[in-house]
C-alpha cells in the first residue's frame, strides 16, 4: 500500500491530500530512509513522522485498504510520541 494511503486508512493524518503534500516534503523516514508518497508500506516497517512540533515513531502491524475507525490504531504500534520544544528559548 502507498504511503499516503496507508496515513489516511491509519488515520495518522486525516486527509490523504494532506498526507500526500506532507510525504512529498522528504520529512517522514521509512526505515531510516526518505520517503515519497507513493512508497511502499508493509508489515514490520518503522514510520518516523514529524508533523509540526509532534514527533511520531510507529511499526507498521498490518496493512488494509478499509478498517473500522475503532480498529484504526490496531494498524501500528507506538514507538516513539514526543513533543520537540521550541530550540530558540
Amino acid at each position: 500500500m502507498r504511503l499516503d494511503k496507508y496515513l489516511k486508512v491509519s488515520r495518522l493524518i486525516k486527509r490523504r491530500s494532506v498526507a500526500k503534500e506532507l510525504a512529498s516534503r522528504d520529512i517522514f523516514l521509512l526505515n531510516n530512509k526518505p520517503c515519497k508518497p507513493s512508497s511502499e508500506i508493509k508489515e514490520g516497517d518503522i514510520l518516523d513522522l514529524t508533523l509540526g512540533r509532534h514527533h511520531l515513531v510507529v511499526k507498521i502491524n498490518f496493512v488494509k485498504d478499509h478498517i473500522l475507525k475503532e480498529e484504526a490504531n490496531k494498524m501500528y504500534d507506538v514507538i516513539k510520541d514526543e513533543i520537540i520544544e521550541d530550540q530558540e528559548r
